[in-house]
């Protein structure tokens, strides 16, 4: 189903029965004080800042096609729609999660209306990652020849889940977690719509930094919190007392958030903690992972890489004991996977660092994809049958163990100097 609204109001596609269901929804506290303009809207100064280039855009009421990426809760939606309303765009929202081609389509069709009678038309499609190719290339010829303007929104790296034809199409805006600063006036915002709408509220000294740490900077997840907490708390002379106590019921444990990007920029952080001799560091990030639901045996992978790579020879137990892990949590699984890790990531972290082998040969191989590829010389080459001698093959070489002192090349003779390990 198409939703779009113009202007200030918004107007929804759809029969008597579903206006009636609109007209009986409780409307969620993060809907109601969802900011209408750019004034009130909180965070992401470095994109909605005076000097900034989306706001420089904006003051010249020109629209361009873009995709917001950020985490849940950031404003990615809200900063479509301030921006729909700010140019007096029509602005037709789809999910990629329930729509298709034949609802960009539609939309199409009410972007050619609208565009006779003078109106742009700012086409919003979240969790556009969602889409496949073809429904990603189906909005192509659209964007091109000025009929909408996309706003996608994703919590995934766009460079990774959306097609390279789409992305040179639009500017790809990068928004954060909410600042502590501005998520502690989005909670005090809502406690005081709901003091005003309802009943007053009263709240213990750590309410506020109970439900910021809770919600990690998703405005929506705290202000869910926050009116949840409010009517759960009990009444008394005539005012709500909300506690941390109530919270800790309500909240129980905070949901742990891990998108794609997030898989490796966890990995990257781990590994590079080992690498860095920072145990603690590296034992955090591993739990951030398996609570995340992480599958052991990547971690592990990434172990026997940082002991290969980044401890090498200067500890020959790094390995076996990241190799061990491994198996260990083959066999384990989770939550008894978790104690093999921890002790090879101490284990790890805590080992001397070399990185000489890794440079060796990286540097080998780079001489030889930029043109360095030689054959070996005739003394090495193999010599094992009966024609070889008459090649030249094999003629010269000395057997090592029988002549441990004598010095042959080994080097083609192009690199008979050449120093791979420093």
């Amino acid at each position: 189903m198409i939703k779009y609204f113009i202007e200030k109001g918004y107007f929804f596609t759809m029969d008597l029965f579903d206006t009636l269901k609109e007209n009986n929804k409780q409307i969620p506290l993060a809907e109601i004080l969802r900011p209408k303009t750019l004034e009130e809207f909180i965070g992401q100064y470095n994109v909605t800042g005076n000097d900034s280039p989306l706001i420089s855009l904006l003051k010249t009421n020109r629209l361009f096609s873009l995709i917001l990426w950020g985490p849940p809760g950031c404003g990615k939606t809200t900063l479509a729609r301030i921006i729909a309303n700010h140019t007096k765009s029509l602005f037709i929202e789809l999910s990629a999660v329930t729509s298709g081609v034949k609802d960009i389509k539609d939309a199409i069709e009410t972007a050619k209306e609208k565009l006779i009678y003078g109106q742009k038309t700012i086409l919003f499609i979240d969790e556009i990652h969602r889409y496949n190719k073809s429904q990603q290339d189906a909005l192509l010829p659209h964007l091109e020849n000025g009929t909408v303007f996309l706003i996608g929104s994703t919590t995934e790296n766009p460079s990774f889940q959306v097609n390279a034809a789409l992305l040179s199409r639009t500017q790809v805006i990068r928004l954060d977690s909410i600042d502590d600063e501005s998520m502690k006036k989005i909670i005090t915002r809502g406690f005081k719509y709901l003091s005003d709408t309802y009943i007053e509220a009263a709240a213990e000294k750590n309410v506020i930094d109970y439900i910021l740490n809770y919600a990690r900077g998703d405005a929506r997840s705290a202000l869910n919190l926050t009116e949840n907490v409010y009517f759960a708390s009990p009444l008394k002379n005539n005012t709500r007392y909300i506690t941390v106590e109530t919270l800790e019921k309500l909240a129980q444990t905070s949901s742990i958030r891990y998108s794609r990007q997030e898989h490796y920029d966890m990995a990257s952080a781990f590994q590079k903690s080992m690498r860095g001799s920072a145990p603690d560091a590296a034992i955090y990030w591993l739990a951030k992972m398996l609570t995340a639901g992480e599958d052991p045996r990547f971690i592990a992978r990434r172990m026997i890489v940082c002991a290969a790579e980044d401890v090498s020879n200067a500890d020959t137990n790094a390995l076996t004991v990241a190799i061990n892990a491994f198996r260990a949590s083959e066999l384990l699984g989770m939550p008894e996977a978790r104690i093999p890790l921890a002790q090879a990531v101490e284990y790890i972290a805590r080992a001397p660092k070399s990185n000489k082998s890794c440079m060796a040969i990286d540097k080998a191989m780079q001489d030889i994809y930029s043109g360095l590829n030689f054959q070996p010389p005739m003394h090495l080459r193999d010599s094992h049958y009966i024609d070889a001698k008459k090649y030249g093959f094999g003629i010269g070489y000395v057997y090592t163990h029988d002549n441990p002192d004598y010095k042959q090349q080994f080097m083609p003779d192009e690199l008979k100097d050449k120093k791979y390990f420093e």
